[in-house]
């Protein structure tokens, strides 16, 4: 018999080393995606879910009575500063005592930040400091002298320093 009349034997060695390395490639890839959702972002948003459902109601009350007042909120992202006014529906600034603005970024816990602003010559409350680019989510607190704290919430996109 030639060489060239000879042929390959597909035996039971063969068949283990595919079934070997197809499921390596899909254990490894299994890995690496667990590897990456674990370090990227907790998936926590409140530590106790129990606790935080017992003052849903409440905090959607508020909600209702501070959309009733009529007020409108103004976030300026520039030239590396954030500032922050309030003001009611005939555009006069209200007068605040404090505002405090937590930034995050909506999949990642890496780059929270807690600010607390602080009031400017105009009557606006600022501080200086230049998000990176890319979504966040801002949790506003403003201290305007109600029963509690005016809150405001946004997501924001800010490209090139500012926002867009």
């Amino acid at each position: 018999m030639s060489s060239a009349q000879k042929q390959k034997v597909f035996t039971g060695w063969h068949m283990l080393a595919i079934m070997i390395a197809f499921f390596g490639v899909i254990i490894a890839v299994n890995l690496t995606m667990a590897f990456y959702a674990n370090s990227s972002w907790t998936g926590l948003i409140v530590k106790n879910s129990y606790v935080a459902s017992q003052t849903f109601n409440e905090r959607a009350a508020e909600g209702r009575a501070q959309a009733a007042l009529g007020w409108n909120g103004d976030l300026i992202v520039e030239d590396g500063a954030i500032t922050y006014r309030l003001t009611d529906a005939s555009g006069s600034l209200i007068p605040l005592d404090g505002v405090k603005l937590i930034m995050h970024r909506p999949v990642t816990a890496d780059e929270d930040t807690t600010l607390e602003l602080e009031r400017r010559p105009d009557g606006a409350f600022g501080v200086d400091h230049g998000p990176g680019d890319g979504t966040w989510v801002v949790s506003i607190t403003a201290e305007a002298g109600l029963d509690h704290p005016y809150r405001d919430v946004r997501r924001i996109v800010i490209k090139d320093g500012a926002l867009r």
